[in-house]
């Protein structure tokens, strides 16, 4: 199964490259303009912002609320990959009892230690899978979970998938991933360890609308099924709130 496909399907041409060494790039020397200045300096800039959304099959379960949309700019822009950075950073200030805190702005979040748990290309999931199909499903659960994806949603977005030079394993995950009720328990079993857990939910909490009811419950219920503690889980919801405005001011 070509992984780059489904991910470059999924979240826009944008999502399968090299993130963070542009991250890394787009920073260097010193310069602190945040995740969106960084990515949009990186060759990403510019059209990508409705190019990788648009082109991009998520574009059809984000709908038009604002604050689902500003997520999806994040992980269409950064992919799985700034999703690991900003969960290490997350855990990390929690394991060390730190006060909350936004890490949008640091210039180092490609820089996360081989050993963490916080590397998705190298991670497998339960059933002994690529991690990085697990956090497609979460983004693509979180995104519907209000309900608001209809038939005729659904008929656009198999047509969407049969566009694509997918193969069948590949058109077949997201077929079942589109089609798959948004439930929080099947979800939060994709995580073999609690690293991966909190992976899950950042990319959840990047998905949905943080002013919808129906979809704040879905994230509770998702944290519950983890077994989030919830001051990780307002670590991992700070996060995804600084990722939103850095792209806001983008």
């Amino acid at each position: 199964m070509d992984i780059g496909k489904i991910l470059g399907g999924v979240l826009g041409s944008g999502s399968t490259g090299q993130i963070g060494d542009r991250i890394k790039q787009a920073t260097s020397g010193g310069s602190s303009g945040g995740i969106g200045k960084a990515l949009g300096n990186s060759g990403l800039g510019g059209g990508l912002v409705g190019g990788a959304l648009s082109g991009g099959l998520m574009s059809a379960v984000l709908g038009s609320k604002k604050g689902r949309k500003m997520g999806g700019k994040v992980l269409a822009y950064g992919g799985t990959a700034l999703v690991a950075g900003l969960a290490y950073k997350a855990w990390r200030d929690y394991s060390n009892r730190q006060k909350p805190q936004s890490h949008a702005r640091d210039t180092d979040l490609a820089s996360i230690p081989a050993d963490s748990g916080f590397a998705p290309e190298q991670e497998r999931g339960e059933g002994d899978v690529d991690f990085r199909l697990a956090l497609v499903r979460a983004m693509i659960a979180a995104a519907k979970s209000d309900g608001h994806i209809d038939q005729t949603e659904h008929k656009r977005i198999a047509a969407q998938i049969e566009q694509f030079e997918l193969g069948a394993s590949e058109k077949a995950f997201l077929f079942d991933a589109f089609s798959a009720d948004a439930d929080p328990l099947a979800i939060a079993r994709l995580a073999r360890t609690s690293e991966q857990g909190a992976e899950i939910y950042l990319a959840s909490s990047l998905s949905i609308d943080p002013d919808e009811q129906l979809e704040q419950q879905y994230l509770s219920r998702l944290a519950g099924c983890l077994g989030l503690p919830d001051e990780l889980r307002t670590h991992l919801d700070t996060q995804a709130e600084g990722a939103r405005q850095e792209f806001a001011n983008a």
